[in-house]
């Protein structure tokens, strides 16, 4: 199969999109970029000036093996949909389809039961060692560490072998071509010393730490040990955080704002354990989630026989937390009932059962949260003014997730280590596509929101592999432009044309007939319309007048 079929059967060129208006380039799911070739050989020279010729050369293999891993997945995706070895040869398509390299097979002999390869690859035009040549001239060694890099990266990948490539010849030594030979790791017995070299930058043993290697240079940090759960970099998010932290120590009342989702609760236990009652109880109430008439029971207690049911006495969460620290959350939901009570045991340190005449006294901190305007409740009558200025001592207003944005990645790295041990997987990250599509969501329920999709993404996403757009969300990925595709002239073109393009080229195969493909819209419009003439006309985008004269001459022929 030529190369030209082997483009257009797994239709390589409509999986590389330009979003002009976002500033993006996909392919597929794994973000791109067009560089200039000389920018990029200034910045290869500059990492051979500044860490030297073995540092560099480590440096360029990790990063093309990794590249290289990428493209091996798309082409992973599309086994079944041809032969086993045109699937693999994506891999070279990909490497000159990203303007790298002018990749030919040469020979190749694979155990695809045993996942062994012997292969034998050309390159010409290849751009790394067209610029080593610019800045060193020709000498002695082959100069395409970055290339072979991607080959032995993809074919690792596509074998889950540990594959690796050596450059035999490179026109950098003067060659009129670049070769490359590539053998499983342990087929290369006459030259271990250059397998354990590459084995140490770039085999499967030493990919997670590549990866994290990589996760750091693209700035995803792991969270400060004194943050706990707590994760975030943004203003917003450090704003919220040094007031929180300011209080921790202090036996102030701290008042947690912010909307449903945004985490109050887990700000909450963070102030509970960086402050001096950290070995005491937490206890955490929801009041919107406890019926109006079970309030009272449930925060102060019931004493045997107060009412219909209550046949023990109980402590209620007040006691429970003696000595600790109690969490009201949604405290805006409280009856007025519940919050003159409230106020009573914030004042006087002492808690009374429900049907008890015995005030027993509690020591507790008291953390409360709400989504609700409690200015506008005042203001309403729904909310005691006095509980208010009890409560709002030390107001800590929490971001939305749509104002901390900078933190998603953050957040989503955590939640993904948090959740892929629960469900048994190892080695998940999200694609490029993906970590694309959760910055662009809006996240109306936040991180609590953003937790669900993750969570869901990582239950569904093969282990080792990535968490795709389509195991994150259900149904039509949010935030995503389309974009224009490339077309087989190689100019950039909008994907409906392309897409029509393709159709039109699958009708115009043997047999067709332009007559009866008329027929036949014309046949469908009418159907759409109900028999309306007028109506069919404007699917088909004709006049009324033109379409009664094709449906006269259809008739006349089929009366012949």
């Amino acid at each position: 199969m030529g190369e030209q079929r082997l483009t257009e059967q797994f239709q390589l060129r409509s999986r590389l999109r330009f979003d002009i208006d976002s500033g993006q380039i996909w392919l597929d799911d794994n973000r791109m970029l067009l560089v200039h070739a000389k920018a990029l050989g200034a910045l290869r020279r500059e990492l051979f000036e500044s860490l030297g010729t073995s540092r560099a050369q480590g440096l360029l293999l990790r990063m093309g093996f990794v590249s290289g891993q990428h493209d091996a997945d798309l082409a992973l995706k599309l086994e079944g949909r041809g032969d086993p070895y045109d699937v693999f040869r994506i891999g070279p398509e990909l490497h000159g389809f990203e303007g790298l390299v002018k990749a030919t097979v040469l020979e190749s002999k694979i155990d695809w039961q045993e996942g062994r390869f012997e292969g034998q690859v050309e390159w010409r035009h290849s751009w790394e060692a067209e610029s080593h040549i610019q800045h060193y001239g020709i000498g002695e060694e082959p100069a395409c560490w970055n290339l072979i890099g991607y080959a032995s990266g993809f074919t690792s990948r596509f074998f889950k072998r540990f594959i690796v490539f050596r450059e035999t010849q490179c026109i950098r030594q003067g060659h009129d071509r670049c070769v490359i030979e590539g053998r499983t790791a342990d087929a290369w017995e006459d030259d271990q010393d250059y397998v354990d070299y590459f084995r140490s930058i770039g085999g499967p043993d030493e990919l997670r730490g590549v990866e994290e290697e990589l996760r750091l240079l693209r700035g995803r940090p792991r969270s400060p040990d004194d943050r706990g759960a707590l994760v975030g970099q943004s203003p917003a998010f450090i704003e919220a955080f040094d007031l929180l932290r300011q209080s921790a120590s202090a036996p102030i009342t701290v008042l947690l704002l912010g909307e449903t989702g945004v985490g109050k609760e887990m700000f909450a236990r963070w102030l509970h354990e960086h402050g001096p009652r950290a070995n005491k109880p937490f206890v955490a109430v929801n009041c919107a989630a406890i019926p109006q008439d079970l309030v009272e029971s449930e925060l102060f207690g019931v004493r045997k026989g107060a009412f219909t049911g209550a046949q023990d006495s109980r402590p209620g969460r007040f006691e429970r937390a003696d000595g600790g620290t109690l969490f009201l959350d949604e405290i805006g939901e409280l009856s007025l009932a519940a919050q003159a009570k409230l106020l009573r045991v914030l004042q006087s340190g002492e808690v009374e059962r429900l049907g008890d005449a015995q005030s027993r006294r509690v020591d507790v901190r008291l953390i409360a949260a709400t989504n609700v305007d409690l200015h506008a409740a005042v203001a309403a009558g729904k909310f005691r003014a006095d509980l208010y200025y009890r409560i709002a001592t030390f107001p800590v207003e929490i971001p939305p997730l749509r104002d901390r944005r900078i933190d998603i990645p953050l957040l989503a790295a955590a939640l993904i280590e948090k959740y892929q041990g629960r469900y048994g997987k190892t080695g998940l990250d999200l694609s490029e596509r993906a970590s694309q599509s959760i910055k662009a969501h809006p996240w109306p329920g936040n991180v609590r929101e953003l937790e669900n999709a993750i969570e869901r993404g990582v239950l569904l996403a093969p282990s080792g592999g990535e968490i795709e757009v389509q195991h994150l969300f259900a149904g039509t990925p949010p935030g995503l432009s389309v974009g224009v595709t490339l077309g087989a002239s190689g100019r950039v073109s909008d994907p409906d044309v392309a897409d029509q393009t393709h159709t039109l080229d699958a009708l115009l195969g043997a047999g067709f007939d332009l007559d009866r493909h008329e027929a036949q819209l014309i046949e469908r419009a009418m159907q759409r319309s109900g028999g309306n003439l007028t109506h069919a006309a404007k699917l088909l985008g004709i006049t009324r007048r033109q379409l009664g004269y094709r449906l006269k001459r259809d008739a006349g022929s089929s009366a012949e």
